[in-house]
């Protein structure tokens, strides 16, 4: 397939990028499970870049981070070699930022000077580029809200944080695939229906994503451990024990937690369906496999989803889970964009 495609050196840049993007999601998962991301309390580009390397250079961020709200309130009992452990989680997942910076930047401005880029593909690229930043710079916005007076990261921050590193890996591989896959078609009305209705899905695969997020940053999965039920009951009262009835779904744990859930079964049953339709169209083997990829992907994340519930979210699962999220974001995304750029049969 890329053998000879004329832009092959483009599309491994920019499916190597996912590849970075996709690592990048799988630490951030790591690093928040294991309540690493509060250990570096400043944001240094050049000096940051580099990792204490004696007992004395360690002294330094250990003693920055004595004064944060998270070492003073929870860690206050941490010896050095505890702050290693949570410090190298942090390091690890911002040098991985700094890496996919340079393995951007650095091919782009070769490409641009090969003059590999027309002019619509170079506004693609530019369109990368802030987003990139932008995703670094909402990284740091996410981290501070940590160390403030409350050592928790604001919720809406972090999924913020996440959902625009899903943006930025979303834009960057329909590009590639648009390269990989540059014919355009004219869908007929049959056609049309199923690409608005993968449309809506991966509408709400990206709101669950969202709510995912917001579980993750209350701490929602350590409690109500059961499944269909939460404890005893399907609608417990926890769920509308806010004083606001609306913010019950967006900063009561119990609430969002519910939400999660139902939104579980409601992406399933759509994918379900959305199977179902393909299966009374004509559509291309690629198109076939995306689908059944989609249904696939859906199933597994869904039974996964309930067992990292059951066993109130251990790190294993909880990374697993992230990673299921994205493998159905990616082959949606997939199944959409085969949609729009391969022809029937």
């Amino acid at each position: 397939m890329l053998k000879n495609n004329p832009h092959r050196a483009i599309i491994i840049w920019l499916l190597v990028g996912c590849f970075l993007i996709y690592l990048m999601v799988l630490i951030g998962g790591i690093t928040r499970l294991t309540h690493s991301g509060l250990s570096m309390v400043e944001w240094n580009m050049i000096i940051g870049s580099f990792p204490p390397l004696s007992d004395e250079a360690w002294q330094t961020p250990f003693e920055k981070y004595k004064l944060s709200p998270e070492y003073q309130i929870i860690n206050s009992q941490f010896s050095l070699e505890e702050f290693k452990a949570i410090y190298w989680w942090e390091y690890i997942h911002r040098f991985l930022g700094r890496t996919i910076g340079v393995v951007f930047l650095a091919p782009f401005f070769y490409f641009l000077i090969k003059k590999k880029f027309d002019k619509s593909f170079l506004r693609k690229m530019f369109i990368l580029l802030l987003l990139g930043g932008f995703q670094g710079a909402l990284g740091w916005f996410m981290v501070k809200s940590g160390l403030q007076k409350e050592p928790h990261v604001s919720h809406y921050r972090l999924a913020a944080h996440l959902i625009s590193a899903f943006t930025v890996f979303g834009f960057t591989l329909w590009y590639a695939l648009d390269l990989i896959y540059p014919i355009t078609i004219t869908a007929n009305n049959r056609h049309s229906k199923i690409i608005r209705y993968s449309k809506i899905v991966f509408g709400f695969i990206v709101l669950q994503i969202i709510y995912g997020a917001f579980v993750a940053g209350l701490k929602a999965g350590m409690f109500y451990n059961t499944f269909p039920k939460m404890g005893d009951e399907f609608f417990p009262d926890t769920i509308t024990s806010h004083d606001s009835f609306i913010l019950n779904f967006f900063e009561n744990a119990a609430g969002v937690q519910f939400v999660h859930r139902f939104l579980a079964i409601v992406v399933a049953l759509m994918v379900f369906l959305l199977w179902d339709m393909s299966r009374k169209l004509d559509l291309s083997i690629l198109q076939r496999k995306a689908i059944n990829a989609m249904l696939l992907v859906m199933i597994c994340q869904f039974l996964l989803g309930i067992v990292t519930l059951l066993y109130a979210v251990p790190v294993i699962l909880g990374v697993l889970h992230q990673t299921g999220a994205f493998f159905l974001f990616t082959v949606s995304l997939w199944f959409i964009h085969s949609l729009k750029k391969n022809k029937c049969r």
